[in-house]
């Protein structure tokens, strides 16, 4: 493992992230404040999750055949001039757009960065090299929540906007200056990688797709409807809605050392089989919080279960990449499920809480977690 490479990916995502998340649990309360309904805040977070999920094929099949770094870089300087604009409007559909371009963005980041990680990853230390990896992505999702409340706080949105916009634009510094632009494996690979068609057909790489959408589904709920609950039921400041939506990220992100370091030496199908359960569990106990320490406790066993499974699947994803020599396709795919995902919790979410009620949308998470589990044993008896 390239360590400087590895350095160097680690805390540009880090630091994009924790921008972002930034302003992930102030969207929600500000849509509602000024009279949004349900769908529209689903618009708001679904906008982002369909276009990554457009984008996504052709970054990540292109991403095979050049250099990773150019992707990276562009996705990032895109991401600081996007939150320029955001700090310029207080247009719902301004800011539905603007997540649309947030979502291009992303497709040129996270996944091409993950296939870079992977493209460098020692044969059998998968799980504890994605592991440590996604300690970036759940430390910065952590982090981020937590500085919006106490931004919003004490300043205002575009105070928070401002922050997201200057942790992209330093992140695309540190790619473009210190990022080589060759990874190990060459420019170009030698086999021209395997198109999706052929991909979606292997029962790995569609299992790990399916429980993917289905887990990034809850978690679509939970972001875009959690703040709601916790403002609108229980009158929660933005500070202790951004604890909430900070904490299953930060108990998944605590275990993804130790979860990794298991995939290496342990069954990887029963640790995701695991953590899918624990996970569905949880996401079945929010429609029954009565207040702030329910939610606590909810989201607690959220996050252990997404840490028990993640690094296990991420370790598939890379020993699926390496057989089917279409790394930056098999990420790609993944994050296509990831923004699936949060498209259908969402925009789904919203559907059911202006025309059922809010709390169908975390049954329809339950019933979506535990069908991919079922998916994935079936699928993974025919390896």
């Amino acid at each position: 493992m390239n360590k400087k490479i590895f350095s160097i990916l680690f805390f540009a995502i880090f630091s994009v992230i924790t921008g972002v998340g930034i302003v992930v649990p102030l969207l929600p309360v500000f849509a509602h404040d000024i009279g949004a309904s349900g769908l529209y805040i689903g618009l708001i977070f679904g906008s982002f999750s369909l276009s990554r999920m457009l984008f996504l094929p052709y970054f990540g099949k292109l991403s095979d055949k050049k250099e990773r770094k150019s992707f990276i870089t562009i996705g990032l300087f895109i991401y600081a001039i996007v939150s320029v604009f955001f700090m310029m409007s207080k247009d719902l559909n301004v800011f539905i757009g603007l997540r649309f371009i947030q979502g291009i963005a992303s497709a040129m980041i996270l996944p091409v960065a993950q296939a870079y990680i992977g493209d460098l990853t020692p044969e059998g230390k998968e799980g504890t090299i994605m592991g440590l990896f996604n300690i970036s992505l759940y430390g910065s999702l952590s982090l981020g929540p937590v500085l919006g409340g106490i931004i919003n706080d004490y300043f205002n949105l575009q105070a928070a906007f401002f922050c997201m916009g200057l942790f992209a634009f330093l992140s695309f510094l540190l790619c473009l200056f210190f990022l080589p632009s060759k990874e190990n494996k060459g420019l170009i690979l030698k086999k021209e990688p395997l198109s999706y068609r052929i991909l979606v057909k292997d029962s790995m790489i569609a299992s790990l797709f399916i429980f993917r959408l289905a887990y990034t589904t809850c978690i679509g709920i939970v972001w875009a409807f959690l703040p709601v609950i916790a403002d609108s039921k229980f009158s929660l400041s933005s500070s202790s809605i951004g604890f909430l939506v900070m904490l299953g990220v930060l108990v998944a992100g605590l275990l993804q050392m130790p979860m990794g370091f298991m995939a290496d030496r342990f069954d990887k199908t029963k640790l995701i089989i695991t953590g899918g359960i624990i996970s569905g569990i949880a996401i079945l106990l929010f429609p029954f919080a009565t207040g702030f320490w329910h939610l606590f406790i909810a989201n607690i066993l959220f996050g252990i279960g997404g840490g028990i499974a993640m690094p296990s699947i991420m370790a598939l994803s890379i020993i699926a990449g390496n057989k089917t020599n279409s790394m930056g396709s098999v990420m790609a795919l993944l994050t296509i499920g990831h923004s699936l995902g949060m498209l259908f919790g969402s925009v789904g979410g919203g559907i059911l809480m202006d025309f059922v009620n809010l709390d169908m949308a975390f049954n329809i998470g339950f019933i979506f977690i535990f069908s991919s589990i079922v998916f994935f044993v079936f699928a993974e008896s025919k390896e």
